[in-house]
């Protein structure tokens, strides 16, 4: 036992320490083809939470580019999944089920085309609202009991413009720079909804 805890902090970062308490999943498609496109808001927003604390997600595990970051006095697995968007839920039921961790302290971050760039909603639970990363978690975990934060990307220009062509488009250099505002937001809300305070998070974040 005492062998096992040694190993886990030999292989943790500096300051980080102690059991995984929460699973902080940010979903996007791997590939430097997907780089800054709408559907890797949540890729974009989990970078800035590990460089607002100094830590890289860098480490290949549970089919997922892994970082470990402390939130206060909570120790949190960040994960990138790279199983691409449709299976993200493969990622998130292997880290679930190897720390053992209940689907209430999965936070999930995602982009949504339902609002509008730059704003956020952050949800205690709820359905897959069409996302089809959020249908994969949805599908093998069993439960919609996950919190998670909703980044506005702006829906399509019109009605006729494919969908999937919208969400798998690159965001300008204008809307970067909205969107860099709702990742610093976004990294903000997660903190909250660690220490326990998703009601603030809310109040203060959603939009």
């Amino acid at each position: 036992m005492f062998r096992m805890f040694d190993k886990l902090k030999k292989n943790s970062p500096a300051g980080v320490s102690g059991p995984v308490e929460y699973l902080i999943a940010g979903l996007g498609n791997p590939g430097v083809q997907y780089e800054c496109t709408r559907h890797n808001a949540g890729f974009l927003a989990l970078d800035r939470l590990a460089e607002k604390h100094g830590v890289k997600i860098d480490r290949l595990k549970f089919k997922s580019l892994c970082g470990d970051v402390m939130l206060g006095d909570k120790r949190c697995l960040l994960m990138k999944p790279s199983t691409y968007m449709n299976n993200s839920g493969e990622a998130v039921v292997e880290a679930m089920n190897f720390y053992k961790i209940p689907i209430e302290r999965v936070i999930v971050v995602f982009d949504d085309i339902s609002l509008e760039p730059s704003h956020l909603r952050i949800r205690r639970k709820g359905s897959d609202g069409g996302h089809n990363g959020i249908k994969s978690i949805l599908y093998l975990t069993g439960s919609d009991q996950f919190p998670r934060v909703k980044i506005g990307v702006g829906k399509k220009p019109r009605p006729d413009y494919d969908l999937a062509a919208w969400v798998l488009s690159k965001f300008t250099d204008k809307e970067l720079e909205q969107m860099n505002t709702a990742f610093d937001n976004a990294a903000a809300a997660v903190e909250l909804m660690v220490s326990g305070q998703i009601d603030q998070a809310m109040s203060r974040y959603n939009g």
